[in-house]
């Protein structure tokens, strides 16, 4: 009966922690009367136990109250956080109390010594290791609910409603998370117009996945707003972005890419800044092309040396400006392991031919999953302003803002 429990392909694996030769050969007789296919392993001590449950994987644990090492409710508390298998307590007759104790402290039955039988002991054996299954995923639902409402609040920071007022731009966005579990990362996305009828865009990618990103993109992102709402703008914008970040990141490694973009309705212009990410693309009826624009250095890399020169555009009567992170241009054209890249990204857009912009977004999205074969590892975010003013002279009227 000692030794280390092993795992058989069926049965139940148990585990006897009891110190007194003649009740284990009671309970090792039992066991055997139930009929119930199992492999038995026993320990004397609550140390040894502990030893063998680090080892091994089991479904239940026999465990005596009286230990040398350990006595009482502490003897379940002691075995308790070494191990996923069900705890069934053994006590005295002289002990009324003591199973109901154990059952508050974490136990999953318990049974009398000397009262007994083999069906008592089959019947205890089979519900506590049900109970002890239910009691696991009734936990890890509780997590998967508390992890979904923590990513809905991290969502709703990273991913909020465009500030639009015009008659003439809307925005269209997209987020996928790249973690096997889901877990938002640092992509962030956002969109004003001002009281001047500018319409002001940013992106940006926090390096890294998990809560510390996530928290990072809302808070670069809610300081973006303010700090567009009132007035900064350009280089000064992003040196005060950039200040933000390094006050805010949890590591010192962490740095963050992005790209603001402004279009002005007065000049039809889009000014394009980019720290450290990549270019929009711009979508006219020709068809799809990534604008050339002058790069800066993303934010935390070399603090306060940051030149981000700015980049302008004429816009086109009617188009489209689309921005990403990397997550979308990084995943796998084909079997052969080559990247998609931009060119590859170009000629998605260019075979999508729908005039509605999410489901632009939405084929874009799943086509690039598709050839990457559900291999992505990093999050993607995709953001998409259009305009449609007309001729020249119909411009003026359909950029000023709505009522």
């Amino acid at each position: 009966m000692t030794g280390r429990p092993e795992r058989p392909g069926d049965g139940f694996r148990i585990l006897l922690v009891e110190d007194d030769d003649g009740d284990a050969l009671l309970v090792e007789e039992l066991l055997h009367d139930t009929g119930l296919p199992h492999t038995l392993a026993r320990c004397h001590t609550a140390a040894d136990a502990r030893a063998a449950l680090a080892s091994a994987v089991l479904d239940c644990v026999l465990l005596d109250l009286h230990l040398p090492d350990a006595s009482g409710v502490e003897t379940v508390q002691a075995i308790q956080a070494d191990t996923q298998a069900a705890i069934i307590v053994l006590t005295g007759l002289d002990e009324p109390r003591a199973g109901v104790d154990a059952l508050a402290a974490g136990a999953q039955d318990y049974l009398v010594k000397g009262k007994v039988d083999p069906d008592l002991m089959q019947r205890a054996v089979r519900y506590a290791v049900q109970r002890k299954q239910a009691e696991r995923a009734n936990a890890a639902l509780q997590i998967g609910r508390l992890r979904a409402a923590e990513n809905a609040r991290l969502e709703r920071g990273l991913l909020p409603e465009p500030l639009l007022s015009t008659t003439g731009v809307t925005a269209s966005s997209r987020y996928f998370p790249g973690r096997a579990q889901a877990l938002l990362g640092g992509d962030f996305l956002d969109v004003v117009q001002t009281d001047d009828g500018q319409v002001h865009a940013v992106i940006g990618d926090v390096s890294g996945h998990g809560p510390d990103a996530a928290a990072l993109g809302v808070c670069l992102r809610i300081a973006w707003r303010a700090l567009t709402l009132g007035g900064h703008r350009d280089q000064q914008l992003l040196h005060l972005l950039e200040q933000i970040h390094i006050a805010e990141r949890a590591d010192h490694d962490l740095f963050t890419t992005c790209t603001l973009i402004r279009l002005d309705p007065h000049a039809a212009t889009a000014t394009v800044h980019l720290a450290g990410h990549h270019e929009p693309l711009l979508i006219t009826d020709e068809g799809a092309q990534e604008i050339t624009a002058a790069h800066g250095i993303a934010l935390g890399i070399a603090p306060g040396l940051g030149k981000w020169s700015a980049t302008t555009l004429s816009l086109p009567a009617r188009g489209a400006l689309v921005a990403y992170t990397d997550g979308l241009v990084e995943g796998f054209a084909d079997s052969t392991g080559a990247r998609l890249g931009v060119d590859g990204l170009l000629r998605i857009i260019d075979a999508i031919h729908t005039p509605d912009p999410g489901a632009h977004l939405d084929q874009l999205i799943a086509r690039t999953r598709a050839l990457n074969a559900e291999r992505h590892t990093d999050d993607l975010a995709v953001l998409r302003l259009d305009w449609n003013t007309g001729t020249p002279e119909q411009a003026a009227d359909a950029w000023r803002t709505a009522p």
